[in-house]
């Protein structure tokens, strides 16, 4: 085969229409092989081709003759000497953290480890048994694709509402999906399933790790998965599980529609990235890749003891985000799937791992400065998951100026006040207002707070309403794993129950959270499923469950289907009103002076006393917003909305809740919702009346401006 010297850039193994350049940064390898393979089932490579130029201490050739539909690994020389943080190993096969396709899935064996798993020290031992016939393989790729018009839908952050779901789970059981696309991106990208998501009126998809991740040993073992994929280990390759074709190169183009179907219906494509770590793991993992690479560069090490790793994330290993090459693998991976795959945005996992470049969380790192410079990527949508398990790791509010960020306590505050805990007033109103306490002080607006009740790691909405503690026996390690923590009432009886009160309350519950979720300012993000009620029965950690408990039914009860439509009515209301999703904080503190724009109630329809902010007792509240310029259209007009009056009630009593004066002399006024039956139906009430807000209730009405 012909061999030229190629370029050390671009990296990975990247076909230009005539042939393909390879290159491989290693800053302590002292040889690098490609090694091809003829057929997926092959024991051996076909042929090794040393690279012999080195750049930068990137190894690169050029091979006129090599073609897209070549499979690959690399073999890589360099000490073993793991108390030194060394682990090269050339009897193992790597993959490419490059690679566009996976070419083969791993195949779990001892052969896959750079040490004897039967020796004491077992990580200081040498293996010499050769993984090829084990190891993932690469694929070279034709990246070509006609994306014809596509345009990406460019969706303010005010008037984004994100729906959070996994491929395989959201169309798995979609019977009007065609069998052979169910669980798929093209059964994602179906008729069926992009009409589902723009009558329920979402305007994103949040999609659980899609990058090519694999399954842990021990889930294996047990004849299991990792269902949710945060395990990755090649950060340009889409999941092959997720393909309906089974043509590895056809696979990325298979996204790519998916991508400009979805635009081509206004959704946009948002995708959750796992770069807080990979799926090596700990000192006694395998050798599939950049532990192989070069292990030094790529991970951070203790400082004490080069042989074990610093671990933020409870996963075994943390990349060394002070080395260039590793911002410059996340950085080209992230416009990677930007520029070629035409995603628009990212949701980062465990984010503050991203931001510790020596062991604290500086928002100054280099990961957070090279994205905000960066003319791409600052121009996307980007959330931060904003805590990690290491020392110092929650730092919600504290994420730099062009970042949204995951509202932990938007979640608890209102978890706790529909609790009916006691002293959540405050609480509840700085939630509801947009958690100006986190995010205002520097420079960012409502939209940084992305407002969940419920996400993909915990209960389901249902079970959340159902359950006091978990019930993860399935997941087969004893119940320990998963949150232990809910805060939420689930009416004193432990999962299902045919008793009618207890069904009814628990179904109030799910309207309460649900229209909390889309009167609050700030961006609403839905889980797949609750608006539904789908239950896990109890598994509040479903991480390896590939199974019903995971995939969404599409058989409705007519419960089922009444609080869908509940939902689809709510994102309606807020779709249609400008006060709901304002570009800008309120100007006053929620304990402070009024302003003209919103005014906190008591009961009797005043305002809220200072004493009252502070009784403990209190459980309901009122919210009255004035819906005068609450947006600016893209010409920079006004946006004039309707004056709408949110009441709540957390406590077990009803409450007469009298209708403040500043709309009372509209004498009537239109209610839109009130959770305690569900019912939407626009109905007329007499503001000389007041309204009786009934037990753990909330009720919305509006005044129509110029009606």
């Amino acid at each position: 085969m012909r061999v030229w010297p190629g370029h050390p850039y671009p990296l990975g193994a990247v076909w230009d229409g005539t042939g393909v350049n390879v290159a491989l940064f290693s800053d302590n390898a002292t040889k690098v092989e490609l090694c091809l393979f003829n057929s997926p089932d092959d024991h051996q490579e076909s042929e090794r081709i040393e690279l012999t130029e080195r750049t930068y201490n990137v190894f690169h050739a050029y091979f006129p003759d090599l073609k897209p539909g070549t499979l690959y690994g690399f073999r890589v020389y360099g000490p073993y000497a793991p108390q030194d943080g060394f682990r090269f190993n050339p009897n193992k096969i790597l993959f490419d953290p490059y690679a566009r396709a996976v070419g083969r899935m791993l195949k779990w064996n001892e052969a896959l480890f750079g040490f004897r798993k039967d020796e004491c020290d077992q990580d200081l031992s040498f293996d010499d048994r050769d993984s090829a016939p084990y190891a993932p393989l690469g694929l070279i790729v034709d990246t070509a694709f006609t994306w014809g018009k596509d345009e990406r839908p460019n969706i303010p952050w005010e008037r984004t509402i994100i729906y959070e779901l996994h491929v395989k789970g959201f169309t798995k059981l979609m019977t009007e999906v065609p069998e052979k696309l169910r669980g798929t991106y093209a059964g994602l990208a179906s008729a069926p399933a992009v009409d589902y998501l723009k009558k329920l009126g979402v305007t994103a998809v949040e999609l659980l790790p899609i990058h090519f991740h694999i399954d842990e040993e021990f889930l294996t073992d047990q004849q299991r998965v990792n269902y949710w994929g945060y395990n990755s280990l090649g950060f340009f390759a889409p999941e092959p599980r997720y393909c309906a074709t089974h043509d590895p190169e056809l696979m990325a183009q298979e996204f790519k529609s998916m991508v400009r179907t979805l635009h081509s219906a206004g959704i946009e494509v948002i995708l959750d990235v796992v770069y807080n770590h990979t799926a090596e793991g700990n000192e006694r993992g395998p050798t599939l890749s950049f532990r192989g690479i070069d292990n030094t560069s790529y991970y951070l090490l203790n400082d004490k003891n080069r042989r074990y790793y610093t671990d933020f994330t409870g996963c075994g290993n943390t990349p060394y985000m002070r080395h260039p090459r590793v911002l410059q693998l996340m950085m080209d991976s992230l416009r990677y799937w930007v520029t070629e795959m035409h995603v628009d945005g990212f949701r980062f996992d465990l984010a503050s791992t991203l931001g510790r470049q020596f062991h604290n969380v500086d928002s100054m790192s280099g990961f957070f400065n090279v994205i905000h410079q960066d003319p791409i990527l600052s121009q996307v949508k980007l959330i931060a998951e904003p805590w990690d398990v290491g020392e110092g790791g929650y730092q919600s509010g504290k994420f730099p100026v062009i970042w949204t960020e995951w509202n932990g306590r938007y979640r608890d505050s209102v978890r706790s006040f529909w609790k009916g805990d006691g002293g959540m007033i405050g609480e509840m109103a700085t939630r509801l207002a947009g958690s100006s306490d986190l995010y205002e002080n520097n420079g960012r607006k409502p939209s940084a707070s992305i407002n969940f009740i419920t996400a993909h790691d915990g209960f389901t909405m249902r079970d959340l309403v159902s359950y006091n503690s978990k019930h993860n026996e399935a997941n087969g390690e004893g119940n320990r794993d998963g949150n232990d923590h809910n805060l939420s009432w689930n009416c004193g009886v432990e999962g299902p129950t045919d008793d009618p009160e207890i069904v009814t309350l628990r179904e109030r519950q799910q309207r309460n959270f649900l229209a909390t979720l889309f009167v609050s300012q700030g961006v609403p993000m839905l889980l797949a499923g609750d608006e539904r009620g789908h239950s896990a029965q109890g598994n509040n950690n479903c991480y390896s469950q590939d199974n019903f408990l995971s995939w969404l039914s599409w058989d409705l009860k007519p419960s089922e289907q009444k609080l869908h439509d509940f939902v689809h009515r709510l994102i309606e209301i807020r779709r249609a009103q400008p006060a709901l999703s304002r570009r800008k904080f309120f100007q006053s503190s929620v304990q402070g002076d009024d302003v003209d724009d919103i005014y906190w109630l008591d009961s009797s329809g005043k305002r809220m006393s200072e004493a009252e902010w502070n009784d403990c007792s209190l459980h309901a509240i009122g919210m009255l917003l004035l819906g005068h310029c609450s947006q600016i259209n893209d010409e920079g007009a006004c946006i004039i909305g309707d004056n709408l009056l949110v009441l709540m009630n957390a406590g077990d009593k009803i409450v007469p809740f009298s209708i403040p004066k500043a709309v009372k002399r509209f004498k009537v006024l239109e209610r839109l919702f009130d959770t305690y039956d569900g019912d939407t139906e626009i109905v007329q009430y007499d503001t000389s009346q007041p309204y009786p807000l009934q037990p753990r209730s909330m009720a919305l009405f509006r005044h129509k401006i110029g009606g």
